[in-house]
């Protein structure tokens, strides 16, 4: 599962990227493998996506989103 196929109010934990090098601007912005991460909402026409994570909030787009992998946590 991606950042992408997330609900709103879901939560989960970083577990990876889909591609070979992680994005360094992502790896920057505190998207680590275990750190959990809510989905709040999506923009009125789907992009970008605001998430929730470290206690603020970060704003990414389907295309960035769609590079992380994560577990859902129930």
């Amino acid at each position: 599962m991606t950042l992408n196929e997330l609900k709103p109010g879901e939560m989960a934990v970083v577990d990876g990227w889909l591609t070979d090098q992680p994005p360094l601007r992502l790896l920057e912005m505190g998207l680590l493998p275990g750190t959990e991460i809510q989905l709040i909402r999506f923009a009125p026409l789907g992009d970008p996506i605001d998430f929730k994570m470290r206690g603020y909030h970060l704003s990414l787009r389907k295309t960035e989103a769609a590079m992380v992998r994560v577990r859902d946590i129930r």
